[in-house]
């Protein structure tokens, strides 16, 4: 029997609501938005309100608040952004280790209630805390993903589009690495309608679209003074779903498990991969430049370092 896809967003913050708020509005399934038993009857509410916008802006999506996992029973696909922001006086351990035990928290659920389901890390730090979920779950490898390279990809397209004044249609590009300083600007891989970018830009001027881009999420949450950006993580997040739901094979950078595949040794870092309806369906190795290597390996070993001390943090 045919059903919709069930889509589960774990945390009704500005960012997963946003995110329900994208799959209901392109009917990618039914979604349930789920919160903390703390927030009472806020999903529930955010739920209802979407649900009385469907019949101005057109979709039949069935949407759900809840603060009980039993709700997200048999989900396809899971948008994990539980977790808190950096608060002032909060030291970057204290965030790693804090958000480290909600996502170990919500991955005991989601193996319990949703043992099949594909998995999608927003919270931060990104890099270890999609590993953790893997580590919690047990899942195969390919079916726990970070969400970064979508929207940090989408944020060097913007300021290249901004930089050019073209549209954004006609723009590709690539980051990888991890997610935060350390990410790596792929050139040869970045063009305007088919034209490379570095024959638009010239490298000292792309090098500062490149630390803007670096800085993205930084320089929202100046602009805002309260909170952070959730417009675009959340549709990077909804576009992750609509590759899985609808099977879309979709070639796009997420942060996915890599073995042997450049060099990485069984750490979740930004790499160009397939993404369909069994999550990350293949790992794409570019033959990278010399600076690129050197880069990458920079950005692989910052996310070995987080990874280990988060796992101090855990075990102390």
């Amino acid at each position: 029997m045919l059903r919709r896809a069930k889509i589960t967003i774990i945390g009704a913050g500005n960012v997963g609501a946003t995110c329900a708020h994208w799959c209901a509005a392109a009917e990618l399934g039914d979604v349930c938005l789920l919160d903390i038993p703390q927030t009472e009857d806020m999903p529930a509410g955010k739920a209802l309100d979407l649900m009385q916008a469907s019949p101005i802006m057109g979709y039949d999506s069935n949407i759900l608040g809840t603060t009980d996992y039993a709700d997200t029973k048999d989900s396809d696909v899971i948008v994990v952004t539980a977790g808190i922001p950096r608060k002032p006086g909060m030291s970057r351990d204290d965030l790693l280790a804090t958000n480290a035990k909600i996502v170990t928290s919500v991955g005991e659920q989601i193996k319990a209630t949703s043992p099949n389901a594909v998995v999608i890390v927003v919270s931060n730090p990104l890099d270890a805390m999609v590993q953790q979920m893997w580590k919690v779950t047990g899942f195969e490898p390919s079916r726990v993903i970070g969400q970064a390279g979508v929207l940090d990809t989408a944020r060097y397209r913007t300021f290249l589009a901004m930089e050019l004044g073209v549209s954004i249609e006609d723009i590709s590009a690539l980051l990888m690495g991890g997610h935060g300083d350390t990410m790596v600007p792929i050139p040869s891989c970045t063009s305007v309608g088919g034209i490379p970018v570095t024959q638009l830009i010239d490298s000292a001027r792309l090098d500062e679209i490149v630390d803007r881009t670096r800085k993205g999420g930084a320089e929202i949450v100046s602009l805002l003074k309260t909170g952070s950006a959730y417009y675009a993580p959340a549709a990077a997040c909804a576009q992750m779903v609509e590759a899985v739901v609808k099977d879309k094979k979709r070639v796009i950078p997420v942060a996915a498990h890599c073995e042997s595949e450049y060099g990485v040794g069984g750490y979740y870092v930004g790499v160009p991969v397939v993404m369909g309806a069994g999550g990350v369906e293949k790992i794409i190795e570019l033959k990278l430049t010399d600076d690129e290597t050197k880069a990458f390996q920079n950005s692989v070993d910052a996310v070995k370092s987080l990874v280990a001390t988060m796992n101090d943090l855990l075990s102390a």
